[in-house]
């Protein structure tokens, strides 16, 4: 069993190795066409044109403005959902709607999307007196819908770990629970906590098919959140099929899917250093 788990475990980390080498070997090439500085701050996004501009900085800022946005609305939500069904709501009623947060989890993207784009574009159109609801606050509400399940679940399965003799040691010294949960709880959980956040925000930030459905398609550094934008993921899934194998319009967009590879990435490595360092306070405090 131990070289059935040592080959299955190399497997994996082999396979990732590959994607990335083949991510590399296709995107690198455009930057003997533009330069470094040039495609990641360049301000237009025109790969057809002639001659052709391959900035993606108006791409880049739109996947953060849409991480970040869909994180403010999914972050409180996620976690308070998380605390109140750990520790505040009846057993019954907390093994009920576990299971459907869950399950929202489990929603196609494509439908996510569908409903962003049918019935949440027109509202926000109509109450907002937009040229369109599909927008960067469409795309942030609908990402935010589907972060939560994974933040919540995460957040509770953490809060769940805390040792119940601390919150026990915590009641007998005269705190109330409201106390224990602020001051007890959510300090010793907090490794778990901030990695279900940023497992949130990598999968906001690597969606495809909602930003393609619900962002509005353009390429351009937004000035509010009810401007049209276009993140790296729509970008690629948008335009893949039409780039000739090999073209410099290929090449760019493997090297924008390097740029997403290194933004999750970074959030994977934070994600790390973050669950170790609160494990070794949580440690340490015990």
């Amino acid at each position: 069993m131990y070289y059935l788990f040592t080959a299955i475990g190399c497997a994996a980390v082999l396979i990732v190795l590959l994607i990335m080498v083949f991510l590399f070997k296709e995107g690198l090439p455009i930057f003997k066409v533009v330069s470094v500085k040039d495609m990641i701050f360049g301000n237009f996004w025109y790969p057809t044109s002639d001659p052709a501009d391959f900035g993606i900085f108006p791409l880049i800022m739109a996947s953060v403005w849409v991480t970040l946005l869909s994180a403010l609305l999914s972050v409180p939500l996620g976690v308070m959902t998380a605390i109140y069904l750990a520790e505040i709501a009846s057993k019954r009623f907390a093994e009920f709607v576990k299971p459907t947060v869950e399950l929202l989890a489990a929603l196609p993207s494509v439908v996510i999307g569908f409903f962003g784009m049918v019935l949440v574009a027109p509202f926000l159109q109509e109450t907002f007196d937009l040229p369109t609801g599909l927008n960067l606050f469409n795309a942030s509400l609908m990402l935010a819908f589907m972060s939560i399940p994974t933040i919540c679940s995460i957040s509770e399965d953490a809060i769940h770990s805390v040792p119940l003799a601390l919150k026990e040691a915590s009641l007998a010294l005269g705190a109330t629970h409201f106390e224990t949960i602020v001051r007890v709880i959510i300090p010793s959980s907090l490794s778990g906590i901030c990695t279900a956040i940023i497992l949130g925000m990598c999968r906001a930030i690597g969606e495809t098919m909602v930003v393609l459905m619900v962002a509005g398609g353009a390429a351009m550094v937004p000035a509010s959140i009810f401007n049209p934008v276009r993140p790296m993921p729509a970008s690629i899934a948008a335009e893949m099929g039409e780039a000739p194998v090999g073209s410099d319009h290929y090449h760019a967009l493997f090297a924008i899917g390097i740029v997403l590879f290194i933004f999750t990435l970074i959030f994977n490595v934070v994600a790390d250093q973050i669950t170790h360092r609160f494990r070794q306070t949580g440690e340490a405090s015990l």
